[in-house]
């Protein structure tokens, strides 16, 4: 089967591989929509046109997939994305793929792909890779077709993968290998992740099935590291040490590469396992078996694809944000909502933090208040027409510890994703009125605090039902 040109959204298109598949898909005739969170929104440049979302909007997200057939999730969130973030890389990347998912469903559109990581067989699961597999799972919980390729490394220009191999090379007279390096992994070009997205676009292959892609080299770490070496022209003495903590790993790295430990941390903990493609056979269907890795690192080096990039309009920067985020991942107890956990936390904070605050209704709104003299701590608007059963909104329209912008846009929702009993307790774009060290040494301290109790609360909860 071979599909009319469509018309495709690609979130993450700002990022190395999003900018290269924005003009291939252009190239190839389709309507090409690139979704950033900085970028001009209705800008078109290079024939790509751009809609700007933060994909932790619910909104955002529907209003950027208006009109779209297909959906390409390019979308990884290793990055802290407000000045305060209080949450892991995991349940960042659950609530992006969660808000993706539901959006795609709302607008309509016929199938999500998702370049994810490859997954060994029989083993336990990095942190990283789990949460691959679990963002996997969690787009295709909507009812929207998922088409996830799942690759190793990918090699090319600007990779953050790539960039750690060329700088450890670069920057080390001797390299000392840990046990890791003795793992295998399969290396792809980023040219032939981009044909691979092309053909599975062009015939409709794979729909709502996962695939494994990768080049034809299986190549030890260490022959990575001497491929790479042989590549840029030097010489390097490996010596082989009988460690392999991650925890020093990490350092290492991040030391003298650079990058954040929050970027090498999860990939160095991935390190210990085979990433090694069980089964190409749709990518050699297509006739795509890929390039070998000597010639994959020359071409990156020497920062060139076959594949064009397209310019990204970027917004001009906006003054210094103190916003706050702030995403916590616990267990609803089996046969209870989203609906019911945002009315157990209200009834239950007032007890948790006797006597300080009591909760009252005034106008539909629910305000934290001091006991005593009444203070109006934080108010929460309910957001009826925008909340469901796996989902309660609730935004900040007043308070003294709050300050609030017009339209609201800080927030707590509590939401189900995945298996429907995991939830999402999440603060999006929340601004303190407390002076930032001040705020950050009480109350971002006292919220982490709550939501530990809550947590708990609904752990006793399960062990009822």
């Amino acid at each position: 089967m071979h599909v009319r040109p469509r018309t495709i959204a690609v979130a993450g298109a700002t990022g190395f591989v999003g900018r290269r598949l924005c003009a291939r898909l252009r190239d190839a005739g389709h309507t090409v929509v690139g979704i950033g969170r900085s970028v001009i929104d209705g800008a078109v440049v290079d024939g790509v046109g751009w809609r700007r979302a933060d994909l932790f909007s619910l909104l955002d997200c529907e209003r950027a997939l208006k009109g779209v057939d297909e959906l390409v999730y390019l979308v990884h969130s290793m990055a802290p994305s407000a000045r305060l973030t209080q949450a892991s890389f995991e349940d960042m990347d659950l609530i992006l793929a969660d808000n993706a998912a539901r959006a795609a469903r709302s607008a309509g559109v016929d199938r999500i792909l998702y370049l994810g990581g490859l997954v060994p067989r029989d083993e336990e699961l990095s942190r990283h890779l789990q949460s691959r597999r679990e963002v996997e799972d969690v787009l295709g919980g909507h009812g929207v077709p998922v088409t996830a390729l799942r690759a190793g490394l990918v090699i090319g220009p600007q990779g953050s993968s790539f960039r750690i191999l060329e700088r450890l090379v670069r920057r080390l007279p001797v390299l000392a290998l840990p046990r890791w390096t003795r793992q295998t992994c399969q290396p792809i070009a980023l040219d032939d992740v981009l044909d691979i997205f092309l053909g599975v676009i062009r015939t409709g292959v794979a729909r709502g099935e996962s695939v494994d892609i990768g080049g034809p080299s299986v190549v030890t770490y260490r022959q990575l590291l001497e491929e790479t070496a042989r590549a840029m022209g030097v010489v390097r003495p490996m010596v082989d040490l009988p460690v392999g903590s991650p925890f020093l790993s990490e350092m290492w790295v991040s030391a003298v590469t650079g990058q954040p430990r929050s970027l090498t941390g999860p990939l160095i903990e991935s390190l210990d396992h085979a990433m090694v493609a069980r089964d190409r056979s749709v990518q050699l269907e297509l006739g795509i078996d890929g390039d070998d890795v000597a010639t994959a690192l020359r071409r990156a080096l020497a920062g060139q694809t076959r594949s064009s990039s397209v310019g990204v309009p970027r917004a001009a920067l906006s003054p210094p944000r103190r916003d706050v985020r702030s995403v916590q991942r616990m267990r609803v107890p089996p046969g209870r909502d989203a609906v019911w956990a945002s009315e157990a936390y209200l009834r239950w904070l007032p007890r948790f933090l006797s006597p300080l605050v009591h909760v009252e209704v005034r106008h539909g709104a629910r305000q934290i208040c001091t006991r005593g003299v009444r203070v109006v701590l934080l108010e929460l608007t309910p957001s009826d027409g925008r909340s469901s059963p796996d989902r309660a909104l609730m935004y900040v329209t007043g308070g003294s510890l709050a300050r609030v912008r017009s339209p609201a846009r800080g927030r707590l929702e509590l939401r189900t994703a995945g298996d429907g009993t995991t939830l999402l307790a999440a603060i999006h774009d929340f601004e303190p009125s407390l002076p930032w060290p001040v705020y950050r040494a009480t109350q971002a301290r006292a919220h982490l605090l709550v939501m530990a109790g809550f947590r708990r609360f609904l752990a006793g909860q399960a062990t009822k039902a």
